[in-house]
């Protein structure tokens, strides 16, 4: 994939990926099952980014493995109905369509189990939103590193990801107990349990 034989689309992502490999440390890549990924609003990615989107999907390229998206930076459907300018607009449809020719579900949401992309217990996965990594880790037992928009859409063309941070076993154990002897009972109850655990 490095040396370029299975294409430009591959070949740059693996680049990227192993440049995020050497700077954390990791030895090897390993299998995804899964991506999820981030860098989909056009606000965030403007002309350059876009470009790079385009660039890819022109080579043909293709995710390996299950793929969604995260958020767009507009309701696809309702746009007009909120006031959203025609021209951002249209750039935002053409960052979605690159996506879908790249073969990536354009579910547009930050929760992606809850759209058919749940991995399995002990699987490695490239996701990127910080509360789905969270629920993947704690939650659905996978197993995945907090993804940039550029290293998941690398994960998704070459279906691998550098093996380090979360995906190995010794930094998955917890540092912290948390004791709770409060009765909790509503959705408030939780939301204040949470904010006191993290803070």
């Amino acid at each position: 994939m490095l040396a370029g034989e299975e294409g430009y689309a591959v070949q740059k992502s693996m680049q990227i990926l192993a440049a995020l490999g050497e700077i954390f440390g990791a030895d090897k890549t390993i299998p995804v099952s899964s991506v999820q990924v981030a860098g989909v609003s056009y606000y965030n990615l403007g002309e350059a980014g876009l470009e790079y989107l385009e660039n890819l999907a022109a080579t043909g390229a293709k995710a390996r493995v299950k793929t969604t998206l995260n958020p767009a930076g507009m309701d696809l459907e309702n746009w007009r109905e909120l006031g959203i300018d025609e021209e951002f607009a249209g750039k935002q449809e053409q960052v979605i369509g690159a996506y879908v020719r790249m073969g990536i579900t354009p579910s547009c949401t930050c929760t992606p189990y809850l759209v058919g992309n749940e991995p399995d217990r002990g699987a490695h996965i490239a996701w990127s939103e910080s509360s789905a990594v969270t629920y993947a880790n704690s939650i659905l037992g996978a197993m995945t590193n907090r993804e940039g928009g550029p290293s998941a859409l690398a994960a998704a063309l070459t279906g691998r990801t550098p093996c380090y941070g979360m995906h190995l076993e010794e930094n998955r154990k917890a540092q912290t107990r948390v004791r709770v002897e409060a009765k909790l009972a509503t959705v408030p109850d939780f939301g204040a349990l949470g904010y006191a655990v993290g803070k």
